[in-house]
């Protein structure tokens, strides 16, 4: 059975123990009713996970001790979904919740022109990319970057040199499907997804200015958020898998 996985930002080297903050302790304790001298894994978000043994439950500071730790490198392959920010703050969450079980490792909101009022929490938003790093048994949390208008966003973008940019719209315009461009080989993915009424031709032109590869996901009309979900898992379908860790005793 695999072990309780918990998010702590800051883990001691092996051989130390140390107190867990409130929350995980009340689940250990609480929920599921863990004793001293049961195991549970514990992950940074920065690709290490510590094999870790309750000494002390306690509903409000429990005591573990670090007994080893796994180190995974960070992948050489970066995968950005660059979003527009939804009116429905539930579907976007959704859309933040299965990016991070997929594996993507950075995901930026945007803010464009037809972008609708929105209720962003970012303290919120990151907890559920914990809580979906968790659940999936990942040790690298995304970089979830702050919402920026479109502009600010294809400012720092370097003219492509390759098919590694792209945005995916439903304008009547010559369009290519996503899943044969990613056919070829790149270390480098950004794909930008507009909102609910698309992008504008002036924010498309800007893009294409950028270098980015206009890109259709289907024949369907979709959601933002699943058409999110759908460039993500395409992009996911040519990740190479990533290293195994080193086990630091």
């Amino acid at each position: 059975m695999q072990l309780p996985l918990f998010y702590i930002p800051e883990i001691p080297d092996p051989g130390t123990e140390f107190e867990l903050p409130e929350d995980p302790s009340r689940h250990i304790s609480t929920v599921l009713r863990m004793q001293e001298g049961e195991e549970i894994q514990l992950t940074d978000g920065k690709g290490n996970l510590y094999h870790s043994r309750i000494v002390k439950p306690h509903k409000k500071h429990s005591s573990v001790q670090v007994e080893s730790k796994i180190s995974t490198q960070a992948s050489k392959y970066s995968y950005a979904v660059a979003i527009a920010l939804l009116k429905n703050s539930a579907r976007f969450e959704w859309f933040l919740e299965k990016a991070t079980e997929l594996g993507i490792n950075r995901i930026v909101p945007l803010i464009t022109a037809r972008t609708e009022k929105q209720h962003y929490k970012e303290e919120r938003s990151r907890a559920i990319l914990i809580s979906a790093m968790m659940q999936s048994g990942q040790t690298w949390l995304p970089q979830l970057e702050a919402p920026q208008r479109i502009d600010a966003f294809l400012s720092k973008i370097q003219p492509a040199s390759g098919n590694d940019f792209f945005i995916a719209h439903c304008m009547n315009t010559p369009k290519e499907y996503f899943a044969n461009v990613l056919l070829t080989a790149s270390n480098n993915r950004i794909i930008m997804i507009g909102p609910e009424g698309d992008f504008t031709g002036e924010e498309l032109e800007a893009a294409l200015q950028k270098g980015a590869v206009p890109v259709s996901l289907g024949s369907s009309r979709l959601r933002a958020e699943t058409a999110g979900m759908v460039a993500a898992t395409l992009i996911k379908l040519i990740n190479p898998p990533v290293p195994q860790g080193d086990e630091v005793h």
